[in-house]
C-alpha cells in the first residue's frame, strides 16, 4: 500500500510551551538530545532488543497485515460481540484507539468487551450473562499464554464458546495473537486450529498497539488500520531528527525533565473529550511502566476536563504544587452541534445560543489554562492534534513512543523493561499455591 499519509501533518501537530513556566531553555539540551537520538535510532541503548517499534512502519509484515484485513472482514458478520482477552498493553492500546476514533456511542453493530484484565468475579459473571444470547468472536492476546488474568478468563470464555458453538465452529470464532513459535497459547492454537497472528519478539506490550496486538481487534471493529499505519509512517519519517526546533516529541521529552528538575514529580494528562479517557490510560502505562524505576521518574496521572474541574480542580488550583499538566488539544471535534435558543431563557444561557458546543469547550480550556498557570502557578504543556481519526492516532503513537525513549534515556533508565511488575506476581503465586517449576 502507499504508506505516505495525509501530508503536512507535522506542521499541524504542535507542542505549545508558552504556558509551561520553564526555568531552563529547551535548546540548552540540544547536545544531549543529539547524543541520545543516535542511541535510539542506532539501537545502542539499554533495552535495545525491544526497539522494533522504531522502524516498524517500514518493516512490518505486509502479508500478515493483509491477512488481518481478510480475517477481520470474514468474522465481522459473526460478531455481535467481540471479546478482546488481554491485559496491559494487550488491550489498552486497542481500547484507546477504538474509543478515540469511533467515540463512546458509535452505533457500531459490533460491541467490543474487554476481558482478561481483572480477577473480578462479578465482572466475569456479568459479561457471561450479557453475551449468553449474542453471537461472539474472541481474540485472545498473550505472548506466553500463562499471564494469570488473561489465561483464567480465556479458560472461562473458551469453555462458554465451545459449549455454545462446538469446537469446529470455534475455529472460525477464536483468534489467537501470540508468540510465533513458543508458549502454551501458541501450542493450543495450533492444536485447535485457531487463526493466529504474531506478537513480535522485539516490541514490548505497551508499544504493541501498532502490531497485530492492536490491529486485529481494531480491524474487526471497522477501524481503518491502513490509515493508522500511514500516520505511524509519517511520524517515523518526520520525527527522525535530533533538531529540537523541528521535533515536538523531543521538545516534550525535554520539558518533562526540566519540569521535574523544578520539583514537579506528577504529570497530569488532560483531555477535554471523554472519548480520550482510555488514551490517557494507555499513556499512563507507557510512561509509568517505562520510566518508574530506580527511584526515578514522574508519576503519570490523568483527568478529563471540564468534568474533573469540579472535583480535582480545587487541588490543582490551590493544592501543593507537585504537578504539571499536559493537555491534549483536539482542533476539530468528530462531531459538533449548536446551542439552541430558549424563548423563556429560564437557565440564563441564551447568551450562548447559536454558539457551538466545541467553541464552549475550547473557551473552557483557555480559561482553565489561565487559571491554573497565571493564578495557580501550575505549568501547562499543550499538545495539539488536528482530529481524533485513525491517522492522528497512528501519528500520536509514534510521538509518544519516541518521546518516552528520549525522556527515559535522559535519566539513564531502560524504557523497555518492567522488573518491578514481577514482584506482585511472585507474591500472588505464593499465596495461590502455584506449584514450583
Amino acid at each position: 500500500m502507499d504508506q505516505r499519509g495525509e501530508g503536512d501533518y507535522f506542521k499541524m501537530m504542535k507542542l505549545n510551551t508558552s504556558h509551561a513556566l520553564l526555568k531552563e531553555s529547551i535548546e540548552s539540551y540540544q547536545e544531549k538530545v543529539n547524543e541520545l537520538h543516535k542511541v535510539i535510532f542506532e539501537r545502542t541503548g539499554a533495552g535495545n532488543d525491544f526497539m522494533g517499534w522504531v522502524d516498524w512502519a517500514e518493516t512490518y509484515d505486509k502479508a500478515e497485515f493483509e491477512r488481518i484485513l481478510k480475517v477481520a472482514e470474514k468474522v465481522k458478520d459473526k460478531a455481535e460481540v467481540l471479546l478482546v482477552c488481554g491485559i496491559g498493553g494487550s488491550y489498552l492500546g486497542a481500547r484507546a484507539a477504538i474509543e478515540m476514533i469511533q467515540g463512546l456511542y458509535s452505533g457500531n453493530k459490533t460491541e467490543v468487551i474487554f476481558v482478561g484484565n481483572t480477577f473480578s468475579s462479578t465482572y466475569i459473571a456479568q459479561v457471561l450473562k450479557h453475551i449468553q444470547d449474542k453471537s461472539v468472536v474472541l481474540n485472545v492476546i498473550s505472548k506466553s499464554g500463562t499471564t494469570t488474568e488473561t489465561a483464567l478468563a480465556f479458560r472461562v470464555f473458551r469453555e462458554f464458546m465451545e459449549k455454545k458453538y462446538g469446537k469446529e465452529e470455534c475455529k472460525e470464532r477464536i483468534i489467537a495473537t501470540t508468540d510465533k513459535a513458543r508458549g502454551t497459547l501458541k501450542a493450543l492454537a495450533d492444536k485447535e486450529g485457531y487463526e493466529t497472528f504474531v506478537i513480535p519478539d522485539d516490541i514490548g506490550g505497551r508499544y504493541s498497539v501498532i502490531t497485530p496486538v492492536g490491529l486485529v481487534p481494531l480491524a474487526i471493529m471497522g477501524v481503518d488500520i491502513k490509515k493508522i499505519m500511514a500516520g505511524l509512517y509519517d511520524a517515523y519519517k518526520e520525527l527522525n531528527t535530533a533538531d529540537l526546533s523541528k521535533n515536538p516529541a523531543y521538545q516534550y521529552a525535554v520539558c518533562r525533565r526540566i519540569l521535574q528538575n523544578q520539583g514537579y514529580d506528577v504529570e497530569m494528562f488532560v483531555a477535554y473529550e471523554p472519548q480520550l479517557a482510555m488514551l490517557a490510560e494507555w499513556w499512563k502505562q507507557l510512561l509509568g511502566e517505562s520510566e518508574g524505576k530506580d527511584g526515578k521518574g514522574i508519576l503519570p496521572d490523568s483527568a478529563n476536563f471540564s468534568t474533573d474541574l469540579h472535583s480535582l480542580g480545587q487541588f490543582i488550583q490551590e493544592g501543593k504544587k507537585v504537578l504539571f499538566e499536559t493537555i491534549l488539544e483536539v482542533e476539530n471535534p468528530t462531531e459538533d452541534l449548536l446551542i439552541p435558543t430558549d424563548v423563556e431563557n429560564s437557565d440564563q444561557m441564551n447568551y450562548l445560543a447559536g454558539k457551538s458546543y466545541d467553541w464552549v469547550n475550547k473557551m473552557a480550556c483557555l480559561g482553565t489554562i489561565e487559571a491554573h498557570e497565571v493564578t495557580g502557578g501550575v505549568p501547562n504543556l499543550i499538545i495539539s492534534i488536528p482530529d481524533m481519526k485513525e491517522y492522528s492516532f497512528g501519528y500520536l503513537c509514534y510521538f509518544f513512543f519516541i518521546a518516552t525513549a528520549m525522556t527515559c534515556y535522559m535519566i539513564d533508565i531502560n524504557p523497555f523493561n518492567q522488573p518491578g511488575v514481577e514482584i506482585y506476581k511472585k507474591n500472588m503465586f505464593r499465596l495461590l499455591g502455584k506449584p514450583a517449576k
